[in-house]
């Protein structure tokens, strides 16, 4: 995990090559001399924003910010079958919670219907678009092959014809995929995405925003590049796909009529192992009940990831650690882990929580007395300060804390063995006892001389072990997340869904918590003492009704026996 992790600091330590470009852009003599550096971040409605489209917001507005510059936040809405206004709401709340704002900034592709729809005329005016009969079929068909040129046959249809049916398509004449427009550009390209692709096709469905008012919408090569010119947007940040779409955006903002001039640079996407980021897959999982919903905290979509305890510091983190790189890779899980790991160590309020709980007695300690203790809110953080818990006869310990007959080097309660009871005495344990077997309850005895934990004579205690008072606590329900696939690379099946793991979600019930748990509102959830950090579930958590989602584990051997 060490070596994860310097490697990932060290290729983001690299030259950014992004910014790089940026800076020759700006340079004198560069292309956007004296002008202000203009991003935009450009995600579909169609479902909520996951951890691959973190890296790239990041992106976005980090290098706007970075340059002084502005980041637009806009809606790409030009394919309406799958679209809501539930999405547009949930990703800019995302983008929020992330700490990042777009100011007055913040429009819709379909804002621009009306020019993209005049720019189309344009081209078929001056004879670089025409309306094509080819379903999608026979346009498959005749796309052609390495070396051998695709085949259109309206490519020379007359311009005014072009021109009358473009405009009976936008008046809702025609079924879907009777006609389509498209580019005439270069049918033998190398490039397939140049060989007179399509620009507009019908589309009779009602848009979330514009209703019923258009039936034909742009296709995404097209409107992205028209909408980045309005805009006035100087560097158009995307994922590496679009590499190969590179010369077709540049062909449309240099016909397109616009004197703003884009340039577009692609940056690899961000993978990573035990999950899936295929909006498709992510909706399948939610639309089958494979998951509870998008903010399910299995899910690694950003409401799912927060309502599990992810903070937005331990995702810029990570997404500045592993940088931004050329070439595809995927990450390891346990590096995101790690970074919130290192965020919730510095800033989570420790607890004390039993997950499975085992009645503990201290038989010689007086009946219907209480004390109090004090013990630290967060060992690291000197300004974190102390709080007092409550101390009696009968405590809740964990069911692993004790066994009747335990093995070399467990340090923990067995007849015979003394441990730290945490912040409070040394106790020994006297034996337990059983029903139907079972262990329901340890006797132990302290020694009154141990408060605090100190050991006055010297003797060697090797463990201690957490706690809470049986009359002074509040149940709890727990869950502890694993990951949701039990495979490293899910995407490599056939069918996904075939390898998700049976074990990503525990319930526990009837677990035993802190009282100052119930009214508490930490930003930065809990570290509950070696058990790991959780945080209130954000949709089910009342005071009535306690519930803590596990965020994270600790750190390998962080448990101590």
């Amino acid at each position: 995990m060490a070596e994860i992790i310097e490697n990932a600091n060290r290729e983001s330590e690299a030259k950014n090559f992004i910014h790089a470009f940026i800076e020759e852009d700006i340079a004198p003599g560069g292309r956007f001399e004296g002008k202000t550096v203009h991003t935009r971040f450009p995600p579909e409605p169609n479902g909520y924003l996951h951890i691959g489209h973190c890296k790239a917001l990041i992106i976005d507005f980090g290098s706007a910010e970075k340059y002084g510059g502005m980041c637009n936040l806009r809606m790409d809405d030009t394919n309406p079958e799958k679209e809501d206004t539930e999405y547009v709401d949930a990703i800019k709340e995302d983008i929020h919670w992330l700490g990042f704002d777009w100011d007055d900034r913040f429009f819709y592709g379909s804002d621009y219907f009306q020019q993209t729809y005049e720019i189309a005329v344009k081209l078929i005016k001056e004879g670089l678009a025409y309306v094509c009969e080819l379903n999608a079929e026979e346009f498959k068909a005749n796309r052609g092959d390495i070396g051998v040129p695709a085949v259109s046959p309206y490519r020379d249809r007359p311009i005014e014809e072009s021109l009358d049916l473009f405009e009976r398509m936008k008046n809702g004449e025609f079924e879907n995929g009777k006609y389509t427009l498209r580019a005439k550009i270069d049918l033998a390209s190398g490039n397939f995405n140049m060989r007179d692709p399509v620009l507009y096709r019908i589309r009779h469905v009602e848009h979330h925003r514009q209703g019923t008012t258009w039936c034909i919408f742009p296709m995404y090569d097209f409107a992205h590049p028209i909408q980045d010119s309005i805009e006035g947007i100087t560097h158009s940040l995307c994922s590496l796909e679009y590499e190969d779409h590179r010369p077709l955006y540049d062909w449309v903002v240099e016909h397109s009529g616009i004197e703003s001039k884009p340039r577009q640079i692609e940056f690899a996407r961000l993978g990573i192992n035990y999950t899936v980021m295929s909006k498709r897959k992510l909706r399948r999982l939610v639309e089958e009940k494979f998951v509870a919903g998008w903010d399910d905290p299995r899910m690694p979509t950003l409401c799912g990831l927060r309502r599990r305890g992810y903070t937005p510091a331990a995702i810029r983190d990570f997404c500045e650690r592993i940088g931004v790189a050329k070439v595809t890779s995927t990450v390891e899980y346990n590096l995101l882990e790690a970074c919130l790991r290192d965020d919730l160590n510095a800033n989570a309020q420790r607890a004390m929580a039993v997950l499975r709980p085992l009645k503990l007695t201290i038989t010689n300690y007086p009946e219907g007395m209480t004390e109090e203790f004090e013990v630290e809110n967060n060992p690291v953080d000197e300004n974190a300060g102390m709080r007092k818990v409550t101390f009696s006869r009968d405590l809740w310990i964990e069911e692993e804390d004790f066994m009747e007959e335990a093995p070399k080097k467990y340090n923990r309660l067995y007849p015979g063995n003394e441990v730290r009871i945490k912040g409070a005495y040394i106790v020994k344990c006297t034996g337990c006892r059983k029903e139907q077997g079972k262990v329901v309850e340890v006797f132990a005895e302290y020694d009154p001389e141990t408060r605090g934990g100190n050991t006055p004579d010297g003797r060697k205690v090797r463990g201690t072990i957490h706690w809470v008072n049986a009359h002074d606590c509040a149940d709890a329900e727990i869950r502890l997340y694993e990951n949701l696939f039990a495979e490293p690379n899910p995407d490599d099946y056939e069918d996904f869904t075939t390898v998700l793991n049976p074990n990503s979600l525990e319930v526990l019930k009837n677990c035993k918590v802190e009282k100052f748990l119930i009214d508490d509102a930490s930003e930065k959830g809990y570290q509950f003492l070696r058990m790991g950090y959780f945080c209130k579930d954000n949709k089910e958590c009342t005071p009535e009704h306690l519930v803590f989602n596990r965020s994270v584990a600790l750190k390998e051997g962080a448990k101590k026996n």
